[in-house]
């Protein structure tokens, strides 16, 4: 008995969807792009800027503190560019708060993603350049094995190297040369590098990065690449100087 009323409820709820079921049939699909730009600024919608208006406020108190002051425009560009030279150059400078003495950094320029314009440089400025969560990592490797990661830089077509590196790649993307601190790569010798733990663990095709040895990768908060690049733009600020980065022939491309 149960069966029959469960059996005849269901016919009824199927009955039903059958008879409310649409008739409709999709006679075509399109598209259209919608162009956001200064002209919408002209009719202020009142009601969202007035929702808006607390978290603006929220997220300027956060973003407009002045870390320092930039002497030119930076950008990046491959083989080599003024920020990306200045942002090995502070994982180089941070070292000493670890302990540490790199000889080299090694700073991916695909991580950079924002450039730094000249003048007063904001919290959200260098959030905009570093917004990942990559926190500075130190490792070892032997001369061979940074040979091998140089190979790797010069086939992505460079990447941020820091002050005293010397690399000529040729125009198939393949290592000619390398130097540090004016000296050829010994292949017995240990080498301590600095970078991100995220180019540390092989990414960006600078899989040679995996063979290091006493790796060393703290990952406190303050450990994220953005603070330690604040804390230099703090620092330099306190001497009364402003930050500063040249194209300096790190990497040269020779055809």
């Amino acid at each position: 008995m149960k069966f029959r009323h469960f059996l005849g409820a269901f016919l009824a709820y199927g009955a039903m969807l059958a008879s409310c079921s649409s008739h409709y049939e999709l006679a075509g699909i399109s598209r259209s792009r919608i162009l956001i730009d200064q002209r919408y600024d002209q009719h202020v919608d009142a009601e969202a800027t007035a929702f808006l208006a607390p978290y603006k406020e929220k997220v300027d108190s956060i973003m407009s503190p002045v870390m320092g002051t930039a002497a030119r425009d930076m950008d990046k560009h491959r083989p080599e560019s003024e920020i990306s030279n200045l942002l090995a150059d502070i994982l180089v400078w941070a070292g000493k708060d670890y302990g540490e003495q790199p000889e080299l950094a090694v700073y991916n320029i695909g991580g950079i993603r924002a450039a730094i314009s000249k003048g007063t440089v904001t919290y959200g400025d260098i959030n905009d350049v570093a917004p990942f969560e990559n926190k500075i990592t130190f490792l070892s490797l032997t001369g061979t094995q940074l040979t091998e990661l140089f190979r790797q830089i010069a086939q992505t077509g460079g990447e941020g190297v820091s002050h005293g590196v010397e690399l000529v790649i040729g125009g198939d993307g393949q290592l000619i040369s390398a130097k540090l601190h004016g000296k050829d790569i010994n292949p017995a010798s240990s080498y301590r590098v600095v970078t991100l733990d995220y180019l540390a663990q092989g990414n960006d095709g600078l899989v040679a990065f995996r063979d290091g040895s006493n790796v060393v990768s703290p990952q406190a908060e303050q450990d994220n690449a953005r603070y330690l690049i604040m804390n230099y733009f703090k620092a330099m600020q306190a001497q009364g100087k402003a930050v500063d980065a040249q194209v300096e022939g790190r990497i040269k491309i020779v055809r």
